[in-house]
């Protein structure tokens, strides 16, 4: 690894690095939370996108459920609201 590389990750690792060229923004190096990881690769994969796709479509033509419904079809009971303070 070069050191302009490894200076590069260093940097990366604590703050977004915009990688340009002539001047115009080309690329963007992200610090990545290693919990997030996993929610970055799934919601970025492309059959995911796919079925967020379907069923945004699906919503639009048909409606949706309300959480009423729901609890009625499954026996669900509401639970008590909780007072702040």
């Amino acid at each position: 690894m070069t050191k302009a590389t490894q200076s590069l990750l260093e940097h990366a690792n604590k703050d977004t690095v915009v990688l340009t060229r002539l001047g115009k923004p080309v690329a963007a190096l992200v610090p990545v939370d290693p919990d997030q990881w996993e929610d970055w690769v799934v919601s970025t994969h492309p059959d995911f996108i796919e079925i967020i796709k379907r069923s945004e479509t699906r919503y639009q033509a048909e409606g949706g459920i309300s959480m009423d419904e729901i609890r009625r079809k499954y026996g669900l009971k509401r639970k008590p609201v909780r007072k702040a303070g």
